[in-house]
């Protein structure tokens, strides 16, 4: 083990996650640390793919549309000089609009029971921070309208894998086929992480730089009056220790020491039973014998003076 030298450099974090109660359209990735950096509805990298009732694909992949938002905003500007006050006016009613026929599909969507697959890598700093998925980048009075409250907003979710870098040989990810399915009242799950550096060694000499974890959890139910919204949030921090693990190749020697153990092990255990044979052996000479006289008595009784054995 040796201190974390690390500067300036990114945490991948790998997300494959099923969400089975909620439409993909509303849910979204935000991330948060502390040096104030805040990315709501993050599109770079994550992917989401629909699913019906049975957990079966429905459509296509759901990839990042931040770049039509982009290109939106500069045609936008474009015409601002020209238009502005008729531009905004088009925008408040193309929103109320959009708003009207998403939370239609939503509803529709959450009436048909399609759920959610996010996947994809976040590349967040490293330093201490937290990320999490939920409804939050929907509008307040969209979300209000779609699900009524957010005691009806469910965040049961499956985690097919959760890491923070690259997997070498033997790594275990104690959050790898997390299920918690809510059955009553909704509420907000909070993972708390330990992320420790881990450098893996390889025979060839090669160096695959990951991160190990430890996790809690901790599940905090939502009343019906609560303003809160439900959420799965991931809280982590990380260790200033470096781990290292190294693959060895046990020598030769090594295993002739071992194959010797073992043979005189053998050998000892062959020695220790030679002596007792001999006994058991005359045992069953004497016994044979003792049967043999107690026949014969038996005859000659019956007989007479006849000799027959």
């Amino acid at each position: 083990m040796e201190v974390d030298l690390k500067r300036g450099e990114t945490l991948p974090i790998n997300i494959n996650m099923t969400f089975p109660s909620l439409p993909c359209d509303v849910l979204s990735v935000d991330a948060i640390d502390m040096s104030g950096k805040h990315e709501v509805d993050l599109d770079t990298n994550i992917w989401k793919l629909r699913l019906n009732s049975d957990g079966h694909i429905i459509g296509t992949e759901y990839l990042s549309d931040l770049v039509e938002k982009e290109h939106a905003a500069h045609a936008h500007d474009d015409h601002k000089d020209h238009h502005e006050e008729s531009d905004h006016k088009i925008e408040l009613h193309s929103f109320d609009k959009d708003a009207e026929n998403m939370i239609k599909k939503v509803k529709q969507a959450l009436a048909n029971g399609e759920g959610c697959r996010v996947y994809g890598i976040l590349d967040v700093q490293r330093v201490a921070g937290n990320f999490h998925i939920s409804v939050h980048g929907l509008n307040i009075f969209v979300a209000q309208m779609i699900f009524e409250g957010s005691s009806h907003v469910n965040v049961s979710h499956i985690i097919h894998d959760l890491s923070f870098g690259p997997k070498y040989p033997g790594i275990h990810n104690p959050l790898d086929g997390t299920m918690r399915i809510l059955r009553g009242a909704s509420g907000s799950f909070r993972y708390y992480i330990k992320i420790v550096p881990t450098e893996y060694k390889y025979i060839s000499k090669e160096v695959l730089p990951t991160n190990q974890f430890s996790v809690t959890e901790y599940f905090s139910p939502i009343n019906e009056f609560d303003r809160k919204w439900p959420a799965v949030y991931f809280l982590y921090d990380l260790s200033p220790i470096t781990v290292t693990i190294r693959e060895e190749r046990r020598s030769f020697l090594h295993f002739i020491t071992r194959l010797c153990a073992v043979l005189g092990g053998t050998f000892a255990l062959t020695g220790l039973f030679s002596p007792i044979s001999p006994i058991f052996e005359s045992g069953r000479v004497h016994v044979v014998n003792e049967i043999r006289i107690w026949i014969c008595g038996s005859i000659t009784s019956s007989l007479g003076a006849a000799k027959i054995c």
